[in-house]
């Protein structure tokens, strides 16, 4: 405990002597941490969109208006039992019209004249919208729905899953992740070097009592102590600015931003919160424990 004392002692005077760079230090793991902290918060919004909006992927596989219902009723067996399937259902040529004409205006209504075009569909829900293309891949390849497709020429063309929105969705996801790893990466580098240079002053400041300590036979973990210290005191006071900063945004301005866009899904919940807080804290300690050990390692040759 007197030599835990005697740490805390040495480092917060080390981070007097050496004011402005302690500050640049904290200042950097502040930001850096606030940073990758908003980018947490935003992947599990993102995450929380991504789900809302593959809840609603499903597929369609529309057939010919002469398709026989045995035919109908062996193809539905048969997809439900593909993985990734929760449901299978059927929508009449009579029922599609019926799911139109609440949507479509009255004129489009009259212009039909008593003619339904819809064909009848067998409706397929996910339970793992990941797997989208194969499912309808698999469909598409079945004997049975080429032989009562509303298109037997072009099987494909009477599937429709959203192709082009699923994809694009699944690619956005992917990018998103990489430019966060990316971004992440760049800012535990610069508070590393900030922090870095931070205590490789204080031991140049600090060199002749080092040298003293080293004749008097001071153990190697006695000198680096003080400096590990005022490297986890950077880290714990910058990731505290962090902790803060994202709760007053939580507190205020998510709220206000939820407000304005309510068609998008913000919501985080408590728990997330508190996952992202120690995280930070655990992530900033390690920064500054690591960046002490480089300068020290490169700077106190003991």
């Amino acid at each position: 405990m007197s030599s835990l004392g005697y740490f805390f002692k040495e480092s917060l005077q080390g981070f007097t002597r050496n004011l402005s760079t302690a500050l640049g230090s904290i200042v950097t793991i502040f930001l850096s941490l606030m940073i990758i902290g908003v980018f947490m918060v935003g992947a599990v919004m993102i995450d929380s969109m991504v789900s809302s909006v593959e809840d609603e992927v499903s597929i369609t596989a529309y057939v010919a208006d002469d398709a026989d219902q045995a035919s109908i009723d062996a193809l539905s067996a048969t997809i439900a039992g593909y993985e990734g399937v929760a449901s299978v259902g059927f929508t009449t040529k009579d029922e599609a019209l019926e799911a139109f004409s609440q949507t479509a205006s009255s004129d489009i209504l009259e212009s039909l004249d008593g003619v339904n075009p819809l064909p009848a569909s067998i409706d397929v829900e996910l339970s793992d919208p990941q797997l989208v293309e194969q499912i309808a891949a698999q469909i598409e390849a079945n004997e049975t729905f080429r032989a009562i497709c509303d298109n037997p020429a072009d099987p494909a063309e009477s599937l429709k899953y959203g192709q082009e929105t699923v994809g694009k969705l699944f690619q956005l996801t992917k990018y998103v992740r990489y430019i966060a790893v990316a971004l992440i990466g760049l800012l535990v580098f610069i508070a590393l070097v900030f922090i870095n240079n931070t205590i490789r002053l204080a031991i140049m400041a600090r060199r002749k009592e080092i040298a003293i300590m080293r004749l008097v036979g001071a153990s190697n973990g006695f000198i680096r102590g003080p400096f590990l210290m005022e490297g986890a005191l950077h880290a714990i006071l910058g990731a505290g600015l962090a902790v803060g900063a994202l709760q007053l945004m939580r507190m205020y301005a998510i709220p206000r931003v939820a407000s304005a866009l309510p068609f998008l899904a913000f919501d985080v919940s408590g728990t997330a919160y508190l996952m992202i807080y120690g995280i930070l804290v655990g992530a900033g300690l390690v920064l500054g424990l690591l960046g002490s050990a480089f300068a020290m390692r490169r700077y106190l040759k003991v």
